[in-house]
């Protein structure tokens, strides 16, 4: 029964005997529902597309196309609608056919009108039930995914700080590591990675060169060429970092552990510190690989200034392939435009 002041339910009924849709009719709009008639399933579905309703009420057999039909299309097109199906044979088997295709019921004529009616109204009942639920959820989901985004973002913002202070020896070293997250996001963006996976590089990538908080500024600081024993020293950033952020049980602290372990491995496994080779090495330290040379070569370092764009590009395809995994370096090649426009925009895009 509609309550007063609310705005009628439209429902739509379909059988192919005239008297039985004009009956059904009758009664419904008798209590307060807005009714709609159609004699076929192409009728039916003619006025779906044109109007919205809350319940479909339609007979079973009916000729070229049957109620059936009717529901798997409804069922796929018109997913908050709720449905009854009625017909004159009462078969178990079309019974169950239609409850399994998300049918509320299943009326047998001739109908009785009060037992009729209840239907109706349960199935409306339970269709307004189903949409609060549904919002309810939809609205919980989004309260969880802002509070999600909001300690997310918190947690960022503490990687970004803490790995910026271990390094505040280098002037540039803020600029660096926002940098060098960026690039690896978008080159894993490229790649065609998820967007959680994109996320995580880019928090986790600025995290590669924490391990070098273990060695000295005498050598970090060194504005010549390292000693052999110096440049084993430096190496050894990679395993220290691993250590610091290793045992943690945080899924971004354990990939950032992979990406300081394995940023330095070589494509043609002569890298460090574990010599792996081609797809044993992480794809996430394959990227960061990438991205922190191409950070290095166009930025001044202590021992050299920038080199320029092309300068620096030149070198790099000298290790595609040897240095570098060809697939990613290539993707990197493709999207050079991006990884200038986030030099040139840095603080806006972090």
């Amino acid at each position: 029964m509609i309550t007063s002041g609310s705005e009628p339910e439209k429902i739509l009924i379909v059988d192919d005997e005239y008297y039985v849709s004009k009956t059904i009719d009758r009664w419904l709009s008798a209590e307060g529902y807005e009714c709609v008639t159609a004699n076929s399933v192409d009728q039916a579905l003619e006025k779906l597309e044109e109007n919205p309703f809350a319940l479909l009420i339609s007979d079973i057999m009916m000729p070229v196309k049957n109620g059936i039909e009717l529901l798997q299309i409804v069922r796929e097109k018109y997913p908050d609608l709720a449905a009854l199906m009625a017909t004159a044979v009462d078969n178990r088997d079309t019974a169950i056919t239609a409850l399994n295709l998300g049918a509320y019921g299943y009326m047998i004529k001739p109908f009785d009108r009060n037992e009729f009616i209840i239907n109706v109204a349960n199935a409306l009942d339970r269709r307004r039930s189903s949409l609060i639920s549904r919002e309810y959820e939809k609205n919980l989901q989004q309260e969880v995914h802002e509070r999600t985004q909001k300690i997310r973002k918190r947690e960022e913002e503490i990687a970004f700080r803490l790995v910026w202070a271990s390094e505040y020896r280098d002037d540039d070293t803020g600029e660096h590591i926002k940098r060098i997250g960026l690039f690896s996001a978008a080159l894993a963006e490229a790649l065609g990675w998820s967007q959680q996976e994109i996320d995580d590089i880019r928090v986790s990538a600025p995290m590669h060169d924490v391990g070098k908080i273990g060695i000295s500024d005498t050598i970090l600081l060194k504005p010549g060429k390292l000693t052999d024993e110096e440049f084993e020293k430096i190496k050894t950033h990679t395993t220290i970092g691993g250590s610091i952020l290793g045992g943690s049980g945080i899924s971004l602290l354990d990939l950032a552990q992979t990406i300081a372990l394995y940023h330095h491995e070589r494509w043609d496994g002569t890298g460090y510190p574990s010599k792996l080779k081609g797809e044993d090495i992480p794809a996430v330290a394959r990227i960061v690989s990438i991205t922190d040379v191409y950070d290095a070569l166009v930025y001044d370092r202590v021992y050299r200034p920038a080199f320029s764009e092309e300068k620096a590009v030149s070198i790099m395809q000298e290790g595609a392939g040897t240095q570098f995994d060809p697939t990613i370096f290539e993707c990197f090649l493709d999207i050079r435009d991006k990884f200038r426009d986030i030099r040139e925009n840095i603080e806006s895009l972090w």
